[in-house]
C-alpha cells in the first residue's frame, strides 16, 4: 500500500485564467497508507478527475503526485501499481468466476499455487466460493460488479484500489450488501481505498474520510460526524443530510443576533461581533419547538407537516425565511397555518461568513 500525496491543478483546456477554466482548483491533499476515503460531490464536480489523475489516467496540467514521497506525475497506472474499478463491471464473460479473479495475477506471473490460494480467500470475502467453476457470462449483475471489485482486490502488492461509482448499476436492496463486504475487506486486508460516489449515504457508510467536492474544489476532509456536526462551508451543511442544514441570514445586535426581524439571545459566538452580515446555520435535527416569545426562537407559521415515520417533517416559514425541523414522532404535530415558535439557537448551531465556516 502507499500514502498519496497530491499538491496539483487541473484544467482540461490550455491556459486556464479563470476558476470556470479549472476542473480541479489548485489543491493539496494526502491519503494516508490503509485509509479508507470517498469523494464526494455532484456531478462535475471534479472527483473522477481527481481519481483518474491518483491512477496515472490523467497527467495534471499543474502539480505532482507522490507515492510514499516518490514522483509518479508522469507514470502510468501500471507503473504506479494501481488497481482500479470502474461504474460497469470489467470481467470477461467466457470465463469462470476463478479464471477472472486469477487474470490480474497470471498477468503477472504469479505461481500456480499463491494463485489458487489468493483467489480462494478474495471469493471467500465475497461470498462467492460456490460459483468459482460458473462462467461469468450467466451471473446477475450484482454478481458481476463482486468480480470486478474481487479482481482489484485480489493483487496483494497494489499501492490503491481506486472505485469509479462501483455500484451504481447495482439494484438498490443489493448495494448495501457490497457496501457491507467493501468495509469488511478494508478491515481485513488494510488496503488504501478511494471511492468516488455523488451517494452521501455511500459515501459516509464505506469511508473513514470523506472528501466533499463542489466546483472543482475540496471543501472539507472529515469523518461522517465532522461533516454533519460542524460543516466547514455552506455546500456541505447543504449537500450532507436529508434534509440539509436551515442557513438564515444574521448580523450581531447588541447582546443578541438579529434574525428576520428577531433578536436572539442565546449561545453566540465572539468572532461575530466583527463579521458584520453573516449566515446561521442549523440542522432540522437540532430545530426544536419553543415557548412562545422563548429568547432564543423565532416565531413562524407551519406550511406543512410530514409524517415520515420515525420524525415529523415541519416546513414553516418566519417572514421570507423558511426554516425545517426534524420532530420527534411523539411530538404533537402542528396543523397547517399555526403559529410556532422555533428555537434555532444552541450548541449545534453553526455561523458562515462567505460560505466558509466562523471559526
Amino acid at each position: 500500500m502507499a500514502r498519496i500525496d497530491l499538491d496539483l491543478a487541473h484544467a482540461y483546456k490550455p491556459n486556464p485564467k479563470r476558476e470556470e477554466d479549472y476542473a480541479l482548483l489548485p489543491l493539496k491533499m494526502r491519503f494516508d497508507d490503509g485509509g479508507a476515503y470517498a469523494l464526494l460531490g455532484p456531478s462535475g464536480c471534479g472527483k473522477t478527475t481527481m481519481l483518474n489523475i491518483v491512477s496515472g489516467l490523467v497527467t495534471p496540467s499543474q502539480g505532482t503526485v507522490k507515492f510514499d514521497g516518490v514522483d509518479v506525475t508522469k507514470k502510468t497506472p501500471q507503473e504506479r501499481n494501481i488497481a482500479q474499478v470502474f461504474q460497469f463491471p470489467v470481467i470477461y464473460d467466457t470465463m469462470t468466476v476463478a479464471e477472472n479473479l486469477a487474470f490480474p495475477l497470471r498477468n503477472r506471473g504469479v505461481a500456480a499455487d499463491k494463485i489458487k490460494q489468493r483467489v480462494g480467500v478474495i471469493a471467500e470475502m465475497l461470498e462467492m466460493s460456490a460459483q468459482l467453476n460458473m462462467r461469468a457470462a450467466g451471473l446477475a449483475a450484482d454478481a458481476k460488479q463482486k468480480i470486478s471489485l474481487g479482481r482489484g482486490l485480489v493483487r496483494e502488492d497494489v499501492s490503491a484500489v481506486l472505485f469509479d461509482e462501483p455500484l451504481t448499476v447495482i439494484d438498490p436492496h443489493l448495494k448495501w450488501q457490497l457496501r457491507r463486504k467493501l468495509k469488511q475487506i478494508h478491515h481485513e486486508l488494510k488496503l488504501t481505498l478511494v471511492y468516488v460516489t455523488h451517494d452521501q449515504v455511500e459515501a459516509l457508510t464505506f469511508a473513514d474520510q470523506v472528501v466533499v467536492m463542489t466546483r472543482g474544489r475540496a471543501v472539507q476532509v472529515g469523518s461522517a460526524s465532522d461533516l454533519f456536526e460542524r460543516p466547514q462551508h455552506t455546500f456541505v451543511g447543504n449537500f450532507i443530510g436529508s434534509p440539509g442544514m436551515n442557513f438564515l441570514p444574521a448580523k450581531v445586535q447588541g447582546d443578541g443576533i438579529l434574525v428576520g426581524g428577531h433578536v436572539l439571545r442565546g449561545r453566540t459566538n465572539p468572532a461575530l461581533a466583527c463579521a458584520g452580515d453573516f449566515t446561521l446555520g442549523v440542522r432540522p435535527e437540532y430545530v426544536q419547538l419553543a415557548q412562545p416569545g422563548q429568547a432564543d426562537s423565532l416565531p413562524a407559521k407551519v406550511r406543512k407537516a410530514q409524517d415520515i415515520g420515525t420524525y415529523w417533517l415541519l416546513t414553516a416559514t418566519s417572514g421570507d425565511m423558511v426554516i425545517r425541523a426534524r420532530l420527534s414522532p411523539e411530538a404533537k404535530k402542528p396543523a397547517m397555518g399555526d403559529d410556532v415558535w422555533l428555537n434555532v439557537l444552541g450548541s449545534h448551531t453553526c455561523f458562515y461568513k462567505y460560505e466558509e465556516l466562523i471559526a
